[in-house]
């Protein structure tokens, strides 16, 4: 049986501020699909520790706080004090409006290669992909990092942030060690490719696999699966000319 306080428990001795953060990691529990106890659990926190500041007899820390936007990947604004919306698009993935210079009108030879390639169909790794008659035009824009290549992506999963059919300007990440959890990243593997949020997972060998479209459940995944990542750093809203 469990004997973890709900939140109407004790609320006579909730302050109004904490109550509104409780609701809000409910939240999260909620869409998450987590128990108190799993929440706990992917927190790094043990079970009392949880139910006590969930039922309000322990205030919300400043270092939890901090650990619940990392690992959740939620906006620290939106977690406190309730403005701003639950998950900003990551601060590396920019939104951008760009036009794709067919190849024989990149008279400057300069820009970003955009590949026609859809990065989420097959499984073959896209540095084998990469070849000169798979660019079908280019970038030049300063915003877009050099060392980036620019690739499609089709399917819903990751709607409204990525609309099916863009192009993201994705940058090769050397080790699957250092990963900016909450951030967008193509993931490769032996059998697929995804363009996915990643999130910590409460196993170090394994990682979250998250889309931002909530019709669509999280994916827990060994890191030894994973052969490729590429850091997602801009979302490209395009105007294709002739």
């Amino acid at each position: 049986m469990n004997t973890e306080p709900t939140i109407t428990e004790s609320l006579e001795t909730v302050d109004p501020t904490q109550e509104t953060i409780i609701d809000r990691v409910r939240y999260l529990m909620k869409i998450s699909r987590l128990t108190q106890s799993s929440m706990a659990r992917r927190l790094g926190v043990d079970s009392p520790y949880m139910s006590k500041v969930m039922s309000g007899r322990l205030p919300f820390s400043e270092g939890f706080i901090n650990r619940i936007v990392v690992d959740m990947g939620v906006s620290k604004q939106w977690l406190k004090e309730g403005t701003n919306v639950p998950f900003p698009k990551p601060m590396h993935a920019n939104t951008i409006e760009a036009e794709i210079f067919p190849k024989e009108r990149n008279v400057s030879g300069r820009g970003i290669a955009v590949y026609d390639i859809d990065v989420t169909a097959g499984s073959t790794e896209l540095s084998r992909m990469l070849t000169v008659d798979r660019i079908m035009g280019y970038v030049d824009m300063p915003q877009i990092n050099s060392d980036c290549l620019i690739v499609r992506v089709s399917g819903d999963s990751m709607r409204p942030t990525i609309p099916n059919g863009s192009f993201i300007a994705i940058r090769a990440v050397s080790t699957t060690g250092i990963i900016f959890w909450g951030q967008i990243y193509v993931v490769v593997t032996e059998n697929y490719r995804m363009v996915k949020c990643l999130r910590r997972h409460t196993n170090p060998d394994y990682v979250v696999l998250h889309s931002t479209n909530p019709d669509y459940d999280d994916i827990d995944m060994p890191r030894s699966e994973i052969q490729g990542l590429y850091l997602v750093e801009t979302i490209i809203n395009y105007d294709r000319r002739c």
